[in-house]
């Protein structure tokens, strides 16, 4: 499933987010999932993945009964916070109330299509980066680009 593309949406005072009917088109229950999964993220935004997506992405993850002190505390972060949400009868999601405290997010969002997830930006700190991210876009293309060169 790719996510493209962006929707200035408002999270109504029940805490619902209706997903945008560009994104809405493409998730099928059966195929993808019912349930899609919420990750508050430390930059002030959510990431919601569709169930199959976090699954398969949640298994390539290292396993060990013995995880170092790091792996042992960014798993229990990363899913100590993740959240499942299964979507109303109209796709609307209902955004957990401790994500939405954690990270403040505003009723006004933008809601940005990413690959294989979606995610939640407050509507005006996102109109007022977008310029200067996009001028800097080729600058990390190349930064990324140079990293992996390097990578064995």
């Amino acid at each position: 499933m790719l996510f493209t593309g962006q929707s200035e949406q408002t999270i109504d005072a029940k805490g619902r987010l209706a997903i945008p009917s560009r994104f809405r088109a493409q998730w099928n229950a059966e195929i993808h999932g019912p349930v899609w999964y919420c990750i508050p993220w430390p930059s002030g935004h959510l990431r919601i993945y569709t169930q199959n997506v976090f699954e398969a992405l949640s298994a390539t993850y290292a396993n060990s009964l013995t995880p170092g002190e790091d792996a042992a505390e960014i798993e229990a972060q990363l899913f100590g916070w993740a959240e499942g949400i299964a979507p109303d009868t109209e796709v609307r999601l209902t955004l957990p109330k401790r994500h939405l405290e954690l990270i403040a997010l505003p009723k006004d969002v933008m809601v940005v299509g990413v690959r294989n997830r979606i995610e939640v930006h407050p509507l005006e700190s996102w109109k007022l980066k977008a310029p200067e991210s996009f001028r800097r876009l080729p600058e990390k293309i190349a930064r990324i680009e140079e990293t992996n060169r390097h990578k064995p």
